[in-house]
């Protein structure tokens, strides 16, 4: 069989769109001020960025002035996180999950360390917080809480509106406002993002996540927020964000976003449709599998499978020999030996959360190739329960 190049590992980062690109090549040479000079080249170029400006807060139903161009999405919830916190000016409360993106839950755990009180909440079985516990976690000196859109290792969506419209309720009796920040980087271009109807405050995208390029975040900051910056230097994007700013790559976002919403439900038709096949075959060819996560309340693009008896990166490896990609969990953790901090916090045994593979499909993804890696794939993972102990034990010999 000829070996092929299948890329499913699209929750790490996607192809960069062919409109995206297109529209970010007059800035790399021709339109190529600086934003922030105030001569004609800088005007110029501070047009271009302001458009993109206006473009990006329409998609997600904000106002021009509630966004600012960020490098990255981790750079967004940094900025999200603690620039709330020192606007406080005073040590506090701050609740999360378990399961957030390392950008928040290494944030909240420097925050442990520097004196605040952090509850990182439990999730049920299928990765979801519990408003109920979220309520009950809130105490008196709370100031911040950061939950994520939709988890990036099984892709369960959490109910943001629900906890927006508790966190509203309970400041209507507070004197210190509760700011709601969420980590919509893996649903941005997936599910309909609108702010106002989300109830949150604060929220990260990163536009290499739906289609465009890597090195540039887009976080929405409601007018009125009380934040301060975390990095000095500039009076750039509102004075949170110093630095030059990446024209091209703001007006790559805006496109990548703008395609990535206008093409979402034929997108999501597609993605769900393999997810279903590889699921269902892997279901039907290979015994002793576990999917993680729910399947009706997760992203279409992300199908989390544990194979029992079997390393996942052995299963990786063999994958990627074959020309296949895909991931054991979140692309930042990548060479950690340790289990899925998110399966452990699902309470997936911890020998079936080190044979998890997390496929996630785009719309450039084919049924041709789903075919092609359940050709594949059982013929690898009974190569690899052959040589395994625990397998060969299980199995009688």
């Amino acid at each position: 069989m000829e070996k092929k190049k299948i890329y499913l590992d699209n929750s790490a980062t996607t192809r960069v769109a062919p409109e995206a690109v297109k529209e970010m090549l007059p800035y790399f040479s021709g339109i190529y001020g600086n934003a922030s000079s105030f001569h004609g080249f800088g005007r110029e170029a501070k047009y271009a960025l302001e458009e993109a400006r206006a473009k990006t807060a329409s998609l997600i139903n904000a106002e021009f002035d509630e966004i600012i161009f960020t490098g990255c999405g981790s750079e967004c919830n940094n900025i999200a996180i603690f620039g709330i916190l020192s606007a406080y000016g005073k040590k506090g409360h701050v609740i999360t999950s378990k399961i957030e993106h390392h950008a928040v839950l290494y944030s909240c755990k420097h925050l442990q360390e520097r004196g605040y009180d952090v509850t990182f909440l439990d999730v049920d079985k299928e990765g979801r917080v519990s408003v109920d516990a979220l309520k009950k976690a809130v105490k008196e000196n709370t100031l911040l809480v950061s939950i994520m859109h939709a988890n990036n290792e099984v892709g369960t969506i959490e109910p943001i509106e629900e906890i927006a419209a508790a966190i509203k309720e309970i400041n209507e009796k507070r004197k210190d406002k509760i700011y709601f920040h969420t980590d919509a980087v893996q649903t941005a271009g997936k599910l309909p993002l609108d702010v106002k109807k989300l109830g949150v405050d604060l929220l990260s995208v990163a536009a290499h996540k739906f289609y465009g390029p890597k090195g540039i975040g887009a976080l929405y900051i409601k007018k009125g927020t009380n934040i301060h910056p975390v990095m000095f230097g500039g009076h750039h994007e509102n004075g949170l964000r110093p630095g030059t700013e990446n024209v091209a790559f703001a007006k790559g976002l805006a496109k990548a976003l703008e395609f990535s919403v206008v093409q979402m439900q034929t997108h999501n038709n597609h993605i769900l449709s393999l997810k279903e096949k590889l699921k269902n075959g892997i279901l039907e060819e290979i015994p002793e599998v576990i999917i993680n996560g729910s399947f009706e309340k997760s992203l279409c693009s992300v199908l989390n499978v544990s194979f029992k008896y079997i390393e996942g990166e052995s299963l990786l490896a063999m994958l990627d020999m074959n020309g296949i990609a895909a991931s054991t969990g979140s692309a930042c953790a990548s060479g950690s030996s340790e289990p899925s901090h998110v399966l452990s916090a699902m309470r997936v045994d911890p020998i079936d959360a080190q044979g998890a593979i997390r496929f996630s499909f785009s719309y450039a993804n084919t049924h041709e190739e789903i075919d092609y890696v359940l050709k594949i794939l059982p013929g690898i993972v009974e190569k690899l329960r052959n040589m395994s102990p625990v397998w060969q034990k299980k199995d009688g010999r």
